[in-house]
């Protein structure tokens, strides 16, 4: 595909995180003060993941009052619209958005509404995905999802587990995912984002139906059929990735390994503004270095459609889109 293309081809995106997205504009009018591109985005030479994390401490200051979550969903709509974007799932963490006394309930409220604001006006069709965190306790993780239900089928499509994934591995949180499964609200969990590919394969266990990042699969054939089996879809983020040194090296990434396999891939941001990206940049950086085609860039879009966590009369609008 040349520039011109891809600008037009339609896109999804279902692994991108709003606080590591907001645009320097919206930033500034919410600090009220300039803000240099290196407050909110990693270096060439990112080090690590928890390198990477410390960009997040700025955006998540905006994200404290329902005007700064009102704000932030409608300019990240407006941005994504830009690169002819037609569904995302953007997802937050609304426990970390209570600093100002507000619930989960007012935070998810707030989001929604920009976030409704921004489609009224630009015409993208998005869902919102509540992230537990895993620093945090049972009883938070639990009390968040309580409190956001009420929103399942109102813009607010599923629960994704987020954090640090080395420190606080998937075993210690069976019991969370028991009571998110009884809700009937469906999950996508962090997986193999660092080296342990037991990560993803209990969070299919558990009954998670997407992987975000899943990049400890690479090499492991029986968890990979495992996941193919059971059509999970696995969230790519390659640019992000190759920054927090998911993989040390571009000959390392296991993208085309993964497709050859016939696992549900899907392209994604993660961080458009840590990292400096948008799906238009992930499109190029993959056909650069993989050599993945403009079908297989088409199927992983398709591909996108059917394990989205959209209503059927989304995901029949997007498969007409995608038939042209």
């Amino acid at each position: 595909m040349d520039h011109r293309t891809i600008k037009e081809i339609p896109k999804i995106d279902l692994h991108c995180h709003l606080d590591g997205s907001l645009s320097k504009e919206c930033l500034q009018e919410l600090f009220g003060r300039q803000i240099s591109t290196k407050e909110l985005q990693v270096e060439e030479d990112c080090k690590s993941l928890s390198e990477y994390l410390e960009k997040f401490d700025l955006p998540l200051q905006c994200l404290q009052t329902e005007n700064g979550l009102r704000r932030a969903g409608y300019d990240f709509i407006k941005n994504v619209s830009e690169e002819n974007v037609k569904y995302i799932e953007v997802r937050f963490a609304p426990s970390l958005s209570k600093g100002k006394g507000l619930d989960c309930e007012k935070v998810m409220g707030a989001v929604l509404e920009g976030l409704e604001a921004g489609k009224k006006e630009y015409g993208v069709e998005y869902n919102v995905i509540a992230c537990a965190m895993r620093h945090l306790s049972y009883e938070e993780n639990l009390k968040m999802a309580e409190e956001v239900k009420g929103f399942y089928g109102k813009g607010f499509c599923a629960f994704d587990l987020a954090g640090n994934e080395a420190a606080f591995p998937i075993e210690g949180f069976s019991k969370l995912f028991q009571q998110i499964a009884a809700m009937g609200i469906p999950f996508t969990i962090h997986g193999g984002e660092c080296g342990r590919v037991e990560n993803v394969t209990k969070a299919v266990e558990f009954g998670a139906k997407r992987i975000g990042h899943g990049i400890a699969l690479r090499g492991h054939d029986a968890a990979i059929s495992f996941c193919r089996d059971h059509n999970i879809g696995i969230e790519m983020c390659p640019i992000s990735n190759l920054q927090t040194k998911a993989v040390k090296t571009i000959e390392e990434y296991p993208i085309r390994e993964f497709i050859q396999k016939g696992l549900r891939v899907t392209l994604n941001t993660d961080n458009r503004t840590v990292s400096n990206t948008n799906i238009e940049k992930e499109i190029r950086f993959v056909q650069k270095n993989w050599a993945v085609t403009d079908e297989e860039i088409m199927t992983m879009m398709r591909q996108a459609i059917e394990v989205s966590f959209a209503e059927n009369s989304v995901k029949q609008k997007l498969r007409k889109i995608f038939e042209g």
